[in-house]
């Protein structure tokens, strides 16, 4: 329904009226709502921990990508967030938005670059997010599937899945599914706003199902570049 989505807050009504959104309004989840819909392995009941965790991630995410100012983020504490990755350092929001958003944030890597399925040094905010609706035109769903501890600090098990549907740095779709689980940890006030993020996964599994497809002959097998300047 317009105005209203069933999974995240802070998308509409007179809070969002001064929000700074990336693409000038607030994002339609439609299709990723049916696709989390179809394939997720737990309904939990409004209301319960679970549920409620949940959306507390939806609504995190939502924010990360869609708002640009991190003063416009409702379920953080602005003053005392701070993210990491597989124990790494430490970013406010600010610095998320800085090194490129959130697709950069969670697919930090210490690889050498020659050996990056995704290499964030090279990828900004407009070419992440356009690399991944490509690859996953149905959008990317996310679920709970458990949670371990309540809050104040929050320990759950998570599941993020898609279908590649579309290429990626000239490997053909496959249609196949592409899902990963880790583990999150989220330390929130008493206002369940968010104050630090913790996530533990691993990323090479993931990212390696986008090479399973075959490279188009024009790429010869490699990688390629998601630079503006290379794709003319």
């Amino acid at each position: 329904m317009a105005g209203e989505d069933k999974y995240r807050d802070f998308m509409y009504g007179e809070g969002e009226k001064d929000t700074v959104w990336r693409f000038g309004a607030p994002p339609n989840y439609d299709l990723v709502n049916k696709l989390f819909e179809e394939g997720r392995t737990n309904v939990w009941p409004v209301g319960s921990l679970e549920e409620r965790v949940q959306r507390l991630v939806k609504t995190w995410e939502m924010e990360l990508v869609h708002k640009v100012r991190p003063q416009d983020y409702k379920s953080i504490n602005p003053e005392k967030f701070l993210f990491s990755v597989n124990a790494r350092k430490e970013m406010t929001a600010q610095e998320i938005r800085d090194i490129g958003g959130s697709y950069n944030a969670f697919l930090q890597t210490d690889l050498p670059k020659h050996l990056r399925i995704y290499d964030p040094e090279e990828e900004t905010a407009d070419s992440s997010q356009e690399e991944f609706t490509t690859v996953f035109p149905r959008g990317f769903a996310l679920e709970i599937l458990q949670v371990y501890q309540g809050p104040p600090t929050i320990v759950y098990k998570f599941r993020h899945w898609s279908y590649m549907d579309g290429p990626f740095h000239g490997h053909a779709p496959t249609g196949e599914l592409v899902e990963f689980f880790g583990l999150g940890i989220f330390h929130v006030d008493d206002q369940m706003r968010v104050e630090k993020v913790e996530f533990f996964y691993e990323r090479g599994d993931f990212l390696s199902n986008f090479l399973k497809g075959a490279p188009s002959k024009s790429s010869g097998g490699a990688t390629g570049s998601r630079c503006p300047v290379m794709k003319k």
